[in-house]
């Protein structure tokens, strides 16, 4: 297979990949370059999905204004890629002379477990990682300048569901730990609210052919603070898209949680005169959320505690779950929640152990997964980063926490089933104004945040053997 670009948008790219990479070398050199100011910059590369047959790259182009502070400017989009085994230098295979600071270029047609070797160019600057620990990692395909595609598990390709989480609609500052500290962000005037946009932008890219989602989990924190106004737009929103119970599932987390005071009146009651307005939009506290879709099970936790950050499960729902897996323990099995599980996970989050699910829920849970050979993955949030963790229990689940909606990295994870296994890819949203946040917001936590949340390359894009060949 050759490269080949994937259009986001009518008569603004060249697709050169048809010609393949051999047929392209002579084009080197020869594309229309725009102009940048001096001491301009093409920084903040990664690599941000690796498929069996594609690669996204994602850079910003900046320069310094008057006072000296970088700020995005104007530029074009140019990839060069070729088989990392091959003497000739990588050939161009996507062109977009469409000006921007946030350049994402998608490139098809690869073959699968083959070394490339890329360039990112704007203008006459070539693209380089941001002077992080992730991706100036040694080993970091943005620090090598190589990347090898995955291998796909064998068999028919089944479906494809999304996983996402951490909305916060109507959240206002982003980036904020504790108080007004660190220094958040705000969305800029005249600009729609960031957990508007960013959630736009999913919808979008997952109608999209090239994307095909059929199912999208929804793993807590879709409110900021579970107001009346924002439970309800949100699921309005989500409506506008699809069909709750159908082509979505949604859970509560920690912000999703009952509230008390006068702006929550209308809301359902709640035990300790809490109001619930999540209840009235979604489902009720601490419910298990249930769907079958071609054989697979789909399992939702509600994970939330009515104080505090971090989980907790509550008897009546544990004994709902250990009932579904005890009746029929071998049926491929997808859970989601909001809180991750794991010891690994409450260690290595900033806010430690407290943060994630309660450590007696976790064991009991863990524990119930071990006489469920069927449930193989567990999708979190909470924690607005990619990662995975390892079990505690002898059980073979995968526990995948996927970043955050509404902030840098700002996308969603595709979770794509084959008869022999399954593929787990991340994806940045790539609408213009997603682009644009989610590069303004790699400025939080002290310019930190893509430390943090990015996670390495093996973490947002995996594959995993499995049989599935039972699946319809």
């Amino acid at each position: 297979m050759h490269p080949r670009m994937s259009c986001c948008g009518p008569n603004r790219r060249t697709v050169l990949g048809a010609l393949g990479l051999a047929a392209l070398l002579p084009f080197a050199g020869r594309t229309k370059a725009r102009a940048l100011p001096d001491a301009a910059v093409a920084t903040d590369l990664e690599v941000v999905t690796i498929t069996d047959t594609s690669v996204i790259l994602t850079w910003t182009t900046l320069a310094p204004d008057p006072a000296g502070r970088l700020i995005p400017v104007d530029a074009d989009t140019h990839v060069r890629i070729g088989p990392a085994d091959s003497a000739r230098a990588p050939a161009p295979v996507f062109a977009d002379d469409h000006p921007t600071p946030f350049h994402y270029a998608e490139i098809g047609g690869l073959e699968p477990g083959r070394a490339y070797r890329f360039e990112a160019w704007s203008a006459d600057l070539r693209a380089a990682p941001a002077l992080s620990l992730t991706t100036s990692d040694p080993a970091a395909p943005e620090a090598r300048g190589e990347f090898t595609t995955l291998v796909p598990p064998p068999g028919r390709r089944l479906r494809t569901l999304a996983l996402a989480n951490d909305v916060h609609f109507g959240e206002q500052i982003s980036g904020l730990i504790a108080g007004d500290l660190p220094p958040g962000f705000r969305q800029g005037p005249g600009l729609a609210p960031y957990p508007e946009v960013m959630l736009a932008a999913v919808l979008d890219d997952l109608r999209r052919p090239d994307r095909g989602a059929e199912l999208l989990l929804l793993a807590g924190d879709l409110t900021a603070e579970a107001s009346e106004l924002d439970t309800r737009t949100v699921r309005a929103r989500l409506d506008g898209w699809g069909a709750l119970g159908r082509d979505y599932l949604a859970v509560r987390g920690n912000h999703d949680r009952p509230h008390t005071g006068g702006e929550y009146a209308g809301c359902a009651p709640a035990p300790a005169d809490h109001r619930d307005c999540w209840a009235d939009a979604f489902s009720a506290r601490q419910q298990l959320v249930e769907h079958e879709v071609g054989g697979l099970r789909v399992l939702g936790l509600d994970t939330s505690s009515l104080d505090g950050a971090g989980g907790s499960i509550e008897r009546a729902q544990f004994d709902h779950l250990a009932e579904r897996l005890r009746a029929d323990p071998d049926r491929p099995t997808l859970l989601f929640g909001h809180h991750p599980v794991t010891t690994e996970s409450g260690l290595s989050n900033l806010a430690g152990p407290g943060f994630v699910l309660d450590g007696r829920d976790s064991g009991e849970l863990q524990a119930l997964y071990t006489r469920s050979p069927g449930v193989f993955l567990q999708h979190s949030g909470h924690t607005h980063r990619n990662r995975r963790t390892r079990p505690d229990a002898p059980c073979a689940v995968e526990f995948l926490e996927v970043a955050a909606v509404k902030e840098y990295p700002g996308g969603y994870s595709l979770l794509r089933l084959y008869e022999g296994g399954y593929m787990v890819n991340f994806y940045k949203t790539r609408t213009e104004d997603a682009r644009r946040w989610s590069a303004l917001t790699r400025g939080e936590y002290f310019g930190l945040l893509p430390d943090y949340t990015l996670g390495t390359c093996a973490d947002r894009n995996h594959v995993v053997p499995r049989d599935f060949s039972g699946l319809r």
